[in-house]
């Protein structure tokens, strides 16, 4: 009878979770990410502000490489989780991106969040003062447009050269990819807004 109770009501393994150098079979795990020219005096400014986060909340060593440009990012003995190096990596990316830190930083928090870059040439060839346009018309008076769009999708776009790079939710992003095509195709900034507005509406009812 007691066997038969043991068989019905099993009781449920409490496996301890793997540590990050446990699932890897010991080995070290790494991550490179290069550093742009004109991204390696911001990255000496704001090192310990990028360092303190990876090494001390993420548990993931953080070196930078100077022969290489390189900032190197490997696993720890006490790292608690594998994903932790692909996160730090995207934070540093983000980072080399021309995103703030403290925007950057999300990266680590949030698991939902997304950078997506495109180019300007992805969405109309333009050249020569077609594309100086359009590049206004994206920022806008002082950075007005960009704000208004950063604001309302609660995203945040770095707009570098004819490159584009947001961060973001997945939702949040296409509706930002959106309107800022929107403008490079040569929508006025007026009749986008009102598209924001009537789509970010729609958002904050379905959540």
């Amino acid at each position: 009878m007691e066997v038969e109770n043991q068989l019905s009501n099993p009781t449920k393994p409490n496996f301890q979770p793997l540590k990050a150098h446990e699932i890897s079979s010991g080995q070290v795990q790494f991550r490179k990410v290069p550093v742009p020219p004109h991204r390696y005096t911001p990255l000496k400014k704001s090192w310990m502000e990028i360092y303190t986060p990876i090494y001390d909340q993420m548990k993931i060593d953080i070196r930078m490489n100077l022969k290489a440009r390189k900032v190197e990012l490997k696993t720890r003995p006490d790292t608690p989780d594998i994903s932790n190096l692909q996160k730090c990596a995207d934070f540093v990316h983000a980072f080399m991106l021309g995103f703030d830190v403290c925007d950057a930083v999300s990266l680590l928090r949030l698991d939902e969040l997304y950078v997506e870059s495109f180019e300007i040439k992805d969405v109309k060839t333009l050249r020569g003062e077609h594309l100086s346009r359009a590049i206004g018309r994206l920022s806008g008076k002082g950075g007005k447009t960009k704000f208004a769009i950063e604001n309302s999708t609660k995203t945040r776009i770095v707009i570098a050269d004819s490159k584009i790079h947001i961060l973001g939710s997945f939702a949040n992003i296409e509706i930002a990819r959106d309107s800022l095509c929107s403008l490079i195709l040569g929508s006025p900034a007026a009749k986008v807004y009102s598209k924001l507005r009537a789509v970010t509406a729609r958002l904050a009812e379905r959540f």
